[in-house]
């Protein structure tokens, strides 16, 4: 992608469709002058005055419990330096997002325009009685040094420095694992540290609480090792300071055990790589370039344990992996501080997480067959589901032991279930399956990418990596459109009518009349109907020219899919094809089955379309846990309609007893687990929480996943067909570009799968 593109594409996910990344939302009922009256005058009054008697209150009444405010000045943001508070907002924003997004954290961002340390304590100060905790952001040292330490002694509530401590987390539970794998001791480790700001120092500082020791540990900044007979230190780097020899980067590498990077892009050599101690331990954090590239690193030394500040390789030190959860499990136990102790507590968490089993859902999204605890997976991954569930009762049972919390959490068990049910929306899952596409990029042909939405889309799964796209269409539109949106990299253009795709029309042709010469066509209809593109896009793909088709967008779902049927097999052992729509809902995914295809859907259909679904569950690293659903519930109405859920749910139960499926069930019960166990104890969906939903006919599936979709808000991702051979979907007529993007991300990934059996 350009620079221009970049900066055009950043602007307006900014601006549209309205400014900013995060907003408030109601949390209680609003809709009448009975709920106003509650919500504001005068039945507010009561629990003010509740407060107003003891403090404390305000958890109890309030949002004051769940909110985190992220705070800066500006003067140290990202890469870009001093650049005042009003231009910091859109990170503190972002940092909002994944306060939320990881852990269900609310944020408000509050910019202060105060550089001067008192103004700047004395400002958050005034406000920290809205907050039940303080996240200090992208504030230069040395001054955040005495803010934060500041902040930290005369509040009541958490504060943390998320650019000191969050970098000093992740890396010492990395460092802590990369040591027992090396089988060195960190009393006897010769450390270089190369950087020495706030990063810098607070993971020196962590490092030294692991066990390392002073005496084996150099630090370096832009002007070399920083030694005790240099002018004008300041209190952190004269901390570090050292009395050996040792003047350059260069000379401090030979033979360390351990180079720590917080500093800038390709400073280190292979030949300082080759002069370190045997099994070296490198940490090239700088970022988007490290100190050292990962693949010349590892070409250098076979014996090397590497880790970047990036995504696309192994062992990715990332903050994401500490900030929301420290302030979770603080702010659930309504620590008053985030001690050594609780920051101690996340790198133990986080280094044990790593020797723990991987679940496949984790496998799956990384496209590993397994991943376990070595020199390439030292630290969890960002995606993994357990980090919710393992990191705050660490944090939060420190803060108990330490003294600092006020609510102590007695039942660890309900409160790790809690933490479970705060994995959000949709939103993880469209990550997850971009991120499995990236990792093995597949053809999509785009039939209609003269089409600007379509092809902005395409542009964006080639830009994002996500897969191979093949455009269709009048090739002078296509071409046209490219040069408007700047999509100026080349990728493959057909236009089916064109006399250069005659050879490709007359091969097509031939291999579709031979599957349909008994079905009414005749090979001179069976060549007409390739200049037809949905019918060349579907034989694309039936011949392996392409991995996967997208079409749908400018023509109704019955005309899309008709061509898709006739052209590509069906799987084998599958009678008919049916269609799921994926639905991210704010209690989490939700899969739909029939959507669009089968009308009236017999019980061996159903039976079939459960199994289908299924599996695409399982393709999502989750458990399908169905709901065969009714208007009646286990017998209770003897229509035709409920009568052939029960024959497909006795069908599954006598011959899948392990599939966690029944019905027939009214969906208020299915997505309740309280009225389920109270009325229904016998159900094999009790415990359960529900993620299949399978409808008795296409008109009930269709209209619940639209107005899911239209009045709820909840994102779709689909209708994905079931039960091809090939990987071939339809979007909805005028999708959105997110919508295609999202859509021919899974296609990808579907066609991963099929190349896998």
């Amino acid at each position: 992608m350009s620079n221009s593109r970049k900066r055009h594409e950043a602007l307006l996910y900014h601006a549209k469709p309205k400014p900013g990344k995060i907003a408030v939302i109601p949390t209680k009922k609003y809709a009448t002058q009975h709920d106003l009256a509650l919500a504001y005058s005068p039945g507010v009054a009561e629990p003010c005055l509740e407060i107003a008697k003891d403090k404390n209150n305000s958890y109890k009444y309030t949002s004051k419990g769940n909110l985190v405010a992220v705070i800066s000045n500006g003067t140290a943001v990202l890469g870009l330096g001093d650049i005042g508070p009003e231009a910091s907002k859109p990170v503190m924003e972002g940092k909002g997002l994944l306060f939320k997004i990881f852990a269900d954290i609310d944020v408000f961002d509050i910019e202060v325009d105060a550089t001067d340390v008192e103004k700047f304590i004395e400002t958050v100060k005034a406000i920290a009685p809205t907050f039940g905790g303080i996240n200090l952001e992208d504030i230069k040292a040395p001054e955040a040094f005495e803010i934060e330490t500041r902040l930290k002694e005369e509040l009541d509530i958490p504060v943390m420095h998320d650019d000191q401590h969050g970098t000093a987390i992740i890396s010492a539970a990395a460092l802590k694992n990369a040591i027992e794998i090396s089988e060195k001791d960190i009393s006897k480790l010769r450390i270089i540290v190369n950087g020495a700001g706030a990063a810098a120092i607070s993971c020196t500082r962590l490092y030294l609480e692991l066990g390392a020791v002073r005496e084996n540990i150099v630090m370096c900044d832009s002007k070399g090792v920083i030694r005790k007979d240099r002018d004008n230190l300041t209190t952190q780097k004269a901390e570090f300071a050292t009395s050996l020899d040792l003047h350059t980067l260069e000379e401090a590498m030979q033979n360390a055990d351990v180079f720590i990077g917080l500093s800038t892009g390709n400073i280190v050599s292979p030949k300082m790589l080759l002069s370190m101690a045997k099994n070296p331990i490198v940490f090239a954090m700088a970022n988007p370039v490290p100190e050292i590239e990962y693949d010349l690193a590892i070409a250098t030394r076979e014996d090397i344990i590497m880790a970047t500040g990036r995504s696309d390789h192994p062992n990715q030190v990332n903050n994401v992996l500490g900030f929301p959860f420290i302030f979770r499990g603080a702010l659930d136990v309504r620590a008053t501080k985030i001690n050594e102790a609780m920051k101690l507590a996340a790198v133990h968490a986080l280094a044990d997480l790593a020797k723990k089993s991987v679940p496949e859902q984790v496998n799956i999204v990384y496209d590993e067959v397994s991943l376990n605890f070595g020199k390439e997976y030292i630290i969890p991954k960002p995606f993994d589901p357990r980090l919710i569930y393992e990191i705050p009762p660490a944090v939060a049972k420190a803060g108990i032991e330490s003294g600092v919390a006020l609510q102590p959490i007695t039942d660890w068990d309900a409160y790790r279930e809690e933490l479970m049910e705060r994995s959000g929306s949709g939103s993880k899952e469209i990550r997850q399956i971009h991120n499995r596409a990236k990792r093995n990029k597949k053809r999509i042909v785009f039939a209609e990418a003269d089409h600007l939405d379509v092809l902005k889309a395409a542009q964006r799964i080639h830009e994002e990596r996500l897969g191979i796209p093949i455009l269709l269409g009048r090739k002078e539109v296509i071409l046209e459109l490219k040069e408007e949106i700047g999509f100026t990299d080349e990728v493959l253009i057909f236009d089916p009518k064109t006399d250069e795709e005659l050879e490709r029309r007359e091969r097509f042709g031939l291999a579709y009349w031979e599957s349909r010469q008994r079905k009414g066509r005749t090979l001179t209809e069976a060549k007409k109907l390739m200049r037809e593109r949905n019918y060349f896009a579907s034989m694309m793909v039936n011949v392996g020219e392409a991995d996967a088709l997208i079409t749908g967008y400018s023509r109704p779902y019955p005309t899309a899919v008709r061509p898709i049927l006739e052209s590509i097999p069906k799987d084998h052992g599958t009678s008919k094809v049916a269609a799921c729509n994926l639905m991210l809902t704010k209690q989490g995914p939700l899969f739909l089955a029939d959507t669009t295809i089968n009308i009236n859907p017999t019980a061996k259909d159903l039976v079939k379309i459960s199994q289908m679904t299924s599996n695409l569950v399982k393709m999502f690293g989750m458990k399908p846990n169905t709901a065969m659903l009714s208007f009646s519930n286990f017998g209770s109405t003897k229509s035709e309609s409920s009568q052939k859920i029960r024959e497909a749910v006795s069908y599954i139960h006598r011959n899948f007893p392990n599939a966690v499926v029944d019905g027939e069930i009214q969906a208020d019960f299915a997505l309740n687990p309280e009225m389920l166990a109270k009325e229904f104890p016998f159900s094999k969906l009790n415990g359960k929480k529900v993620n299949v939903l399978i409808f008795p006919n296409l008109e009930s599936a269709n209209i619940t996943y639209k107005l899911l979709k239209e009045t709820q808000g909840a994102e779709s991702i689909g209708p994905v067909i079931l039960g091809l051979s090939k990987a071939a979907h339809i979007v909805q007529l005028g999708a959105s570009v997110d919508e295609i993007v999202n859509m021919a991300a899974l296609a990808c990934v579907d066609a991963q799968q099929r190349e896998k059996k």
